[in-house]
């Protein structure tokens, strides 16, 4: 599956429609990130069930200010419109493929649960 360049003008939404989306906060000057591109691109071809998107923080920093990315290369894991992890810094190919791993387990439950609470929150007003 091909990289979404993520912007703000399809940044929700992809999030909103994807269960599934792992994201790479970047920028073009910055080498670790340059790096890790094929990394991140060899992810994407390993687990083409999951969207993989890019931000370009030059080009899109709300994005990542909204996200409070300081750092970057910078990942960000949606599952169900919920971040479940942000990892700042550099990473490597096994530490990525691992994290997948655990973001493919990881119990929604809370999540969904409060979700539920939210609907029913809001149904209430």
């Amino acid at each position: 599956m091909a990289i979404v360049q993520l912007t703000k003008a399809n940044f929700k939404d992809t999030i909103e429609k994807a269960p599934f989306v792992v994201i790479d906060f970047w920028a073009p000057w910055c080498e670790p990130c340059v790096t890790f591109t094929p990394v991140f691109e060899a992810a994407a071809e390993k687990n083409p069930d999951i969207t993989f998107g890019m931000v370009n923080t030059e080009a899109d920093p709300e994005i990542s200010e909204y996200f409070e990315v300081t750092k970057i290369p910078g990942i960000l894991i949606i599952r169900e419109q919920a971040g479940i992890h942000a990892q700042q810094g550099e990473i490597g190919a096994a530490a990525l493929d691992a994290l997948i791993t655990w973001a493919r387990d990881f119990d929604m439950t809370q999540v969904r649960e409060y979700y539920v609470q939210q609907d029913k929150a809001v149904a209430k007003a």
